[in-house]
């Protein structure tokens, strides 16, 4: 009697803990392909899914939903509409962008703009918290140690043209947890093309990319070509920003690049070790 009581105890916690999983993971939880595509996003956004895959990268990344993830340089919040909602619950969203009181207009702007999107819509972003990543003199975006996946999303040509890369990586090296996860996609240059790889026209070498990763005290672990697009020529005069979204030429052409697609981009998986 005793054991069948015991048996029927273990029975019922084992239901419990089971309704718990579902309602932390299933019923409260939204997939990351459910939030790619939800009526949250504009339409405009939705279809850049084509060319980003963002389910699949942020899966590729290892992204989970109690994680505590900075996303660096976030924009117009293109991936902050499915990165924070997705941690809203379990984990912590963190946007390391620019200084709304910077005296560049561009950068103050885009954080006004981020900060009034997450405050105009609190039923997705009121858990998401901002700080401001603006090298390179504010480079302390969280805390150290902290973070269990850093992402960044074509930022990196911006660090290498202004010549601050080193210090952006190195902070991001400081801010990631050990055995954490820095995940990086950037506009790719190739063997030819561009000729300037400074990141003037948008477009880094993969091998740079990694060497200044690896030099913060990162270790690549893994790269895909999820992002990659053959279509990418790399010649554009106009750089980068010649392809879609940006259309730097406006209507010239635009059917030409509208073929190409968003650029060839490399996606790069980087561990911070732990200390032995």
């Amino acid at each position: 009697m005793k054991d069948r009581l015991n048996k029927m105890m273990r029975f019922s916690a084992s239901i419990v803990a089971g309704f718990i999983l579902i309602s932390q993971t299933g019923v409260a939880q939204q997939s990351l392909e459910e939030l790619a595509n939800g009526e949250h996003r504009s339409e405009s956004n939705k279809v850049r899914n084509e060319f980003r895959h963002p389910v699949e990268t942020l899966n590729f990344f290892g992204i989970k939903p109690d994680m505590t993830v900075v996303e660096i340089s976030p924009g117009g919040g293109w991936y902050t509409e499915i990165i924070a909602p997705y941690l809203k619950d379990n984990g912590q969203y963190i946007g390391a962008a620019y200084d709304v009181e910077s005296k560049v207009k561009y950068y103050s702007n885009s954080a006004k703009k981020f900060a009034q999107k997450l405050s105009a819509h609190p039923e997705l972003y009121s858990k998401a918290k901002i700080s401001v990543l603006q090298a390179p003199e504010k480079l302390d975006f969280a805390e150290e140690n902290s973070a269990d996946l850093v992402v960044s999303f074509r930022s990196a040509h911006g660090w290498a043209r202004d010549k601050f890369a080193d210090k952006v990586f190195a902070a991001i090296y400081k801010a990631v947890k050990p055995n954490g996860i820095f995940g990086l996609v950037q506009h790719r240059a190739g063997m030819q093309n561009p000729k300037d790889v400074s990141g003037k026209l948008g477009y880094l070498k993969q091998d740079d990319v990694i060497k200044l990763a690896e030099k913060a005290g990162f270790r690549l672990i893994e790269q895909s070509e999820i992002n990659a697009n053959s279509k990418d020529t790399k010649d554009y005069k106009g750089g980068v920003w010649t392809l879609p979204p940006s259309y730097r030429l406006k209507d010239k052409d635009r059917e030409k690049y509208q073929a190409i697609g968003e650029s060839d981009r490399m996606t790069l998986k980087f561990v911070k070790p732990a200390a032995k």
